[in-house]
């Protein structure tokens, strides 16, 4: 009996237990994809103006888009105009540190600018940029 033993007829104890292993790799798998961050995006896609003296704008907490046909969207939504500031300063309360960046198409007419501009302002945001290519 202690001949088997001895010769590696107890397999056993001779296999590595991998099951704690998966646990630690799938809790860091979940560590990371919790703690990403991830890309903001307005929900359309904008042709912006040309800007020689554009600025790379950090913590931008709201993306606004307004298209060529002046549709105003926020957080891939379409938003009526009238709605805007209520949007606005939900989307400010859970990120009060961050700014609005407005991307507004090059087809797009100033008065909608104008409209979601002034919304922020009302909402009590400071930090407004509008965006540019380069």
């Amino acid at each position: 009996m202690s001949r088997n033993r001895f010769q590696g007829g107890d397999e056993e104890e001779n296999e590595i237990n991998l099951t704690p292993m998966l646990d630690v790799v799938f809790i860091m798998l979940i560590f990371f994809i919790v703690t990403a961050s991830f890309i903001k995006e307005a929900g359309i896609d904008v042709n912006r103006p040309d800007a020689t003296t554009a600025d790379k704008q950090e913590d931008a907490a709201i993306l606004i888009a307004i298209s060529e046909n002046d549709e105003i969207w926020i957080d891939r939504r379409l938003t009526d105009p009238r709605a805007v500031r209520g949007n606005i300063e939900r989307l400010h309360a859970e990120n009060p540190k961050g700014s609005i960046v407005i991307q507004a198409d090059e087809e797009s007419t100033n008065e909608f600018l104008v409209i979601v501009m002034e919304a922020a302002k009302q909402a009590g945001v400071t930090n407004v940029a509008i965006a540019s290519e380069e």
